[in-house]
């Protein structure tokens, strides 16, 4: 199935919760309400990802789990194995495993861990040999194997992550920036299907929207020191506004497009998105 064909699925970014029984109804809302996968990210400012992945597997039945992504220079091939399997394990098979090679001001994590967080350049590095080091420890057979190989979602839009991608990810969560328009959206999948030729269509598409709904929030432009009515003006793809069937039509063109079916949002936006989920159940 090439990628232009996928079906939709959506995905939540959550970490916060005030307590087992907050994260526990964040879980069971986010599969209530449609969606596919709930994603933890790789911050010291939010809940650690795999124990509060594996409490919401324990409440939910058919949602998916994945890292939104473990960085590379804070992580070990063995630990990666061994927390993933088990979580898998845990889930039955419902986990998805995302790498990258580590968020711009990753730095002070980095500095409470006490590890090393070099240049981007070395922690594409890092990020290719951690991917080749998880495949060897679970092809070894020291962990819970999974009954089919485990997912691999990384994320990134630079030229040799794209590269990396190509050879190695069943996913791509593409890390475009805040104001990238369509066409440079569909400029940067061109690039990813050149540089993995056959292998682009075994790779599903994803993207993160900053803001969903009716009207942009006002906390998210602050947030994220962004001019919203310039990002309205070029239809940046991080911003998806309008009725739910006008979001709905705007996706459907985008993945007529570019390919992108795996559509991510922060928790925030939750009830907006789902309305959309909706409209294209079984697109």
């Amino acid at each position: 199935m090439s990628p232009r064909q996928r079906p939709f699925r959506f995905g939540v970014v959550g970490g916060r919760a005030r307590d087992a029984a907050d994260w526990a109804a964040t879980a069971r809302r986010v599969e209530q309400l449609g969606y596919s996968t709930l994603l933890a990210p790789d911050s010291m400012q939010v809940l650690a990802p795999i124990p509060a992945l594996a409490a919401a597997a324990a409440v939910t039945e058919r949602l998916r789990f994945g890292t939104y992504v473990l960085a590379a220079p804070f992580h070990n091939a063995g630990e990666v194995a061994w927390n993933a399997s088990t979580l898998d394990l845990l889930s039955g098979g419902r986990f998805e495993l995302g790498l990258g090679a580590g968020r711009p001001g990753g730095e002070s994590d980095a500095a409470r861990l006490g590890v090393p967080y070099g240049p981007p350049g070395e922690r594409v590095d890092q990020l290719a040999a951690l991917i080749d080091g998880v495949r060897d420890q679970l092809s070894a057979g020291h962990y819970p194997k999974p009954d089919r190989p485990l997912p691999l979602l990384i994320a990134g839009s630079g030229k040799r992550m794209l590269a990396l991608a190509a050879k190695t990810a069943d996913i791509l969560a593409l890390g475009v920036s805040p104001q990238t328009t369509e066409d440079q959206l569909a400029d940067k999948v061109g690039t990813l299907r050149e540089l993995a030729g056959d292998r682009a269509e075994d790779i599903e598409l994803a993207m993160s929207l900053h803001t969903v709904g009716p009207d942009v929030p006002e906390w998210v432009g602050k947030q994220f020191g962004l001019n919203v009515p310039d990002l309205l003006a070029a239809e940046a793809v991080s911003v998806l506004t309008g009725s739910s069937r006008e979001m709905a039509d705007r996706l459907l063109r985008r993945r007529e497009r570019s390919g992108i079916s795996y559509v991510i949002t922060n928790y925030s936006f939750i009830e907006p998105l789902a309305a959309v989920i909706e409209l294209l159940d079984g697109r």
